[in-house]
């Protein structure tokens, strides 16, 4: 089964220096039809105003990766960690018992646009940890390239999660296929242009949900970058 959740039914917030759109109960957005699919718990896609950024807050038990499309992400965090994270890069942390950090946009005249994924863990207490890959444009043009999963595969971080996480660009004939459990779920967030997956069209900021499929197919896209999730039940 497939549903498609469009871009404009997700939640808005507007505080000026922030704009983000939750696909998820999030904050003061609260649907009780969307508090998670599986265990993807958050998908923010948030937009920050030069010279702000999220103050020092805690987190705990949660697998937190940022991916970001345009500006640079600043990442500051109590394990020693200070990290600028550009487009193209991939950062988990992991919060386990118990971290802090704070996230700001320094750059003079730009936002900063990335998207927020929480991934709830499938163990709890574990020491905080974080890592940050660098994934080339060309690793995911025309495929669906691994950027994370349990334990250290194919080159992508390492998430306290029974999920995987794969990111892939499409054009034109360009076009790939991924196979999972039906027994499982499965998330299609496509972060830009548009595509159709299993024959199904998205557009940008558009989602799919899949349940009792076996089969994810990604075909038909225009300029279109899109993230997929192999998630448990």
């Amino acid at each position: 089964m497939l549903t498609i959740r469009h871009s404009n039914d997700r939640g808005l917030a507007d505080h000026g220096w922030l704009k983000s759109r939750h696909s998820f109960s999030f904050a003061d957005y609260h649907d009780p039809r969307h508090m998670g699919w599986g265990n993807l718990r958050v998908i923010n896609e948030d937009r920050v105003a030069p010279g702000k950024g999220f103050g020092t807050h805690g987190h705990r038990d949660m697998e937190i990766i940022s991916y970001v499309l345009s500006g640079n992400l600043a990442h500051q965090d109590s394990m020693g960690n200070i990290k600028g994270i550009p487009p193209g890069d991939v950062q988990r942390m992991s919060a386990g018992s118990g971290v802090r950090h704070s996230e700001f946009n320094h750059a003079a005249g730009e936002t900063t646009h990335f998207l927020q994924i929480w991934i709830e863990p499938n163990e709890l207490g574990v020491p905080p940890s974080y890592e940050q890959i660098t994934v080339p444009t060309d690793q995911k043009k025309g495929r669906l390239r691994l950027i994370a999963a349990p334990g250290a595969q194919e080159g992508a971080v390492s998430i306290h999660a029974d999920a995987r996480l794969y990111a892939g660009l499409f054009d034109g004939a360009e076009h790939a296929e991924l196979r999972i459990d039906p027994a499982r779920k499965a998330y299609v967030h496509l972060i830009r242009g548009e595509l159709k997956v299993n024959g199904e069209l998205l557009k940008e900021g558009d989602a799919a949900l899949l349940s009792d499929e076996s089969t994810i197919r990604i075909t038909d896209g225009k300029n279109a970058e899109v993230l997929v999730f192999d998630l448990q039940p």
